[in-house]
């Protein structure tokens, strides 16, 4: 680039190392968007042959190789360098998805000295790291361990009031067991250091090793928090040294984890770092650049959405999520707990409650492909069924899909489990019903389990749960309400009062694939009775590619965009206190909102111009069917759980074959194939695609054919004998309703409205969902 280019304002990098891609987002000072890079693992570095980002086997084992990451940052630097003023960033923010780097002793203590005239990859080769394929967040494998470490710390009550968390197949402490047990033991032998991916990419940025944040720390199923310390401050949380010498197995090898773990960074409201040396002589930076502590892409995705007290994030990914801000440690086992990424050290200290399910995106894979064929026909499903599966009040219908091992109460549960009129069934006697069962059980569990939570008191107060569509006075319920309530649960055999919607969520913020379809965006609104919102970036993008968890091509990820905010305030900060002022001098206070300023600022120098969503983006249009769209799965061919579910199928269509029913219809209510633009003449595939925000991924390159079904009516005849021309049907996505000046200027759009009615539907249903999961979680099925 021309010297004469190199002035302007102030710019701000956002770096994500999702599944699937490397991903960077630039914003200005007023944080518009200005500039949006990727790397797409499987079309751009083909070498390594992943799908959507990762190598998927038989079982629970998902994998990614290290030495991609290495080659796509230097890929991704070369591109930001190429198109961009390098010289204008200031400061840098960055997330990656749950993963380990296991490093070799031999460049420990110090990081690598690194030669400017070289890329990242020749000077980091694959014998660098003493795992070269490392598990990622996908990854079950370790869930077995997971429940050991549990057993071994009293039980999942004892574990969270003791680490904070309790057991599942992602917990750092988890995969390190499972590494010592299973694999060979010149792995643990030869191991000098172990990081967090976001640490890993952060050291890369620096030159040096990076500690772990405290947030991430406090998910590793090893670390004690110890609350807030003298006037709000951070507390003194530490290694537990018991849990240390149970991964390790003796008390040296525990000392020895405690040394590869390194320090934990307590304070988040600090700068944790300048740039590295190599990367200003190599490709342009300037030296005093800012680098800013980098954390999980979850989290980082909820810093961009800047969440008020009373609204819950809820991602649609791999892994469905359910976020929301907490005003106090208190650890249990009914969620996660992590201290606030982004705080200031005056402010009192914060926390995020997260609510999570590995049963996400897998079934709902699976249920398109033997019920519907596409995304399009399953949306109309869920849209046309109605709730419960049925019109009657006593005949509701309930599926539960635990196909993967999730954690506490479904920790031991496993299998796909059907209930009609109360009673198990091999299959409904609708079919139609499948698709719009499997989402209301996903979404009733979150608000089931949202009701325990909030229980608890560990979100606080309830008095900025304000409802926009019912009036409500403001003070505390009168004893009577709290009677009446009470007796209402006692009734029902509760804890809580299903018709009560004043401690749900006033706001639902939803992201990920699933969330582009209507009918999700409706029923998640209907279950909470609360208003949906989307980010504009993604509802822009959903009229490119509505059926891909990762951003269309110069959209930018949630969560780089969180990592973009994060640099831009955590600048501010330093630029006041450079200049003499305190940052709260200066009106710089928490996070949000001093993120919720500069947006309000912009938005007025703009004129009520919204954000920008993207750079240099295609133009929209329907994105086809979904027919090579879903999620990487641990299933293969017909092998397994999986291969169950299809048995079934083809029996129940013997059945209807045998009744006289068209075959070409597995429809009890005459629906036909084409109807539900059901494609018979060709293989269906599952792809790669992961989160976008909550939990990062999502190829948008060539599909991952990691799971193909045959489609079971293939050479099928019609009535008339001859063959059903394929047709496919396009997926609608959700577009913008009205939406207020107070979300659209923080790139927030109203999807979905609160419904009443639907919600009292909703809670008529609550009391049975919740008898059927506890008879599950106490295997009485």
């Amino acid at each position: 680039m021309a010297p004469g280019q190199k002035a302007g304002p102030a710019l701000f990098l956002g770096l994500e190392l999702a599944t699937d891609q490397l991903r960077a987002s630039i914003v200005d000072e007023s944080l518009e968007l200005v500039g949006v890079e990727c790397v797409d693992f499987d079309t751009e570095l083909p070498e390594y042959q992943t799908q959507g980002g990762i190598f998927t086997t038989p079982g629970d084992a998902y994998t990614t190789p290290i030495d991609m990451w290495v080659k796509a940052l230097d890929f991704l630097l070369e591109k930001l360098t190429r198109n961009h003023d390098v010289t204008r960033i200031k400061s840098i923010g960055g997330c990656a998805q749950h993963a380990i780097v296991w490093w070799k002793s031999t460049p420990i203590p110090s990081f690598p000295a690194l030669d400017p005239r070289l890329p990242f990859h020749s000077q980091l080769p694959p014998n660098t790291f003493s795992l070269p394929n490392t598990p990622v967040a996908q990854d079950t494998s370790a869930h077995t361990h997971a429940l050991a470490l549990e057993a071994l710390l009293g039980g999942p009550d004892l574990m969270a009031a003791r680490v904070g968390t309790c057991a599942n197949a992602s917990l750092l402490a988890a995969q390190l067991l499972r590494v010592r047990e299973s694999w060979t033991s010149d792995v643990w032998s030869r191991t000098g250091k172990i990081q967090l991916a976001s640490q890993f990419l952060a050291s890369m940025i620096v030159g040096e090793w990076v500690n772990m944040g405290e947030s991430e720390a406090c998910a590793t199923g090893m670390w004690v928090h110890t609350g807030a310390g003298v006037q709000g401050a951070p507390g003194l949380g530490r290694w537990d040294e018991g849990v240390l010498e149970i991964v390790g197995g003796s008390r040296e090898e525990g000392r020895r984890i405690r040394t590869w773990l390194g320090d934990v960074e307590v304070a988040s409201g600090r700068k944790a770092a300048h740039i590295s040396r190599y990367l200003c002589e190599r490709y342009g930076f300037e030296p005093d650049t800012i680098v800013t502590p980098f954390t999980s892409d979850y989290l980082s995705s909820y810093l961009s959405l800047c969440p008020s007290p009373g609204d819950a994030v809820l991602s649609f990914g791999p892994m469905d999520t359910l976020i929301t801000p907490a005003q106090h440690y208190l650890p249990t086992r009914l969620y996660s707990l992590f201290p606030h990424p982004a705080q200031d050290a005056s402010e009192k200290r914060r926390y995020i409650a997260m609510l999570t399910s590995r049963n996400a995106d897998v079934p709902r894979a699976l249920v398109r492909d033997m019920y519907t064929k596409s995304w399009s026909a399953f949306d109309r499903l869920v849209a046309i069924v109605p709730p419960g599966g049925s019109i009657g009040l006593d005949d509701k219908l309930f599926s539960f899909w635990l196909l993967q091992g999730d954690s506490y109460p479904l920790s031991h549960v496993k299998g796909i489990y059907r209930f009609e009129t109360g009673i198990k069934v091999n299959e409904f006697r609708d079919l139609r019903a499948n698709p719009r069962c499997l989402l209301e059980s996903q979404v009733l569990s979150f608000r089931f389990r949202w009701s325990k939570m909030i229980a608890t008191g560990v979100l606080g107060s309830n008095i900025n749960r304000s409802r926009g569509n019912v009036a409500q006075t403001p003070g505390p319920p009168t004893p009577q309400g709290q009677s009446s309530r009470s007796n209402i649960a006692s009734s029902l055999g509760l804890s809580f009062d299903p018709y009560d919607y004043s401690p749900l969520p006033a706001r639902i913020l939803v992201t990920g694939a699933a969330a582009n379809f209507p009918s999700v965006a409706n029923l998640a609104g209907d279950v909470f009775n609360a208003s949906v919102f989307m980010p504009s970036t993604q509802v822009d993008s959903a009229q490119v590619v509505p059926h891909r968890n990762a951003p269309a091509a110069g959209f930018p990820g949630r969560a780089s965009l969180g990592g973009a905010y994060f640099a831009r305030w955590i600048w501010g900060k330093e630029r006041s206190s450079a200049i003499g002022g305190s940052s709260t001098g200066r009106g710089l206070g928490g996070f949000e909102d001093e993120i919720r300023r500069l947006h309000g600022k912009r938005w007025v120098a703009s004129g009520g111009t919204p954000l920008r969503t993207n750079v240099n983006a295609p133009p929209g249009g329907n994105g086809g069917s979904g027919a090579n769209s879903g999620t990487s799965t641990p299933y293969g061919h017909r092998s397994g759980l999986g291969s169950t579910v299809f048995v079934e199928e083809e029996e129940d269509e013997e059945e209807i074959e045998a009744g006289g029913m068209l075959a070409s219809s597995v429809f009890a209510g005459g629906f036909a194939d084409r109807d539900l633009g059901r494609d018979i003449s060709r293989m269906r595939t599952l792809t790669g695609s992961t989160l976008d925000t909550v939990t990062s991924g999502g190829s948008i390159g060539a599909p991952s054919t990691a799971f193909t079904t045959p489609d079971l009516n293939a050479g099928a005849g019609s009535p008339g004998g001859g063959a059903v021309a394929p047709q496919t049907t396009t997926l609608t996505p959700v577009t913008a309703m009205p939406t207020s000046d107070a979300e659209a200027q923080i790139g927030l759009a109203k999807v979905a409205e609160a419904d009443v009615d639907a919600f009292m539907t909703y809670a008529a249903i609550v009391p049975e969902y919740c008898r059927l999961e506890g008879m599950l979680c106490k295997s009485l099925v």
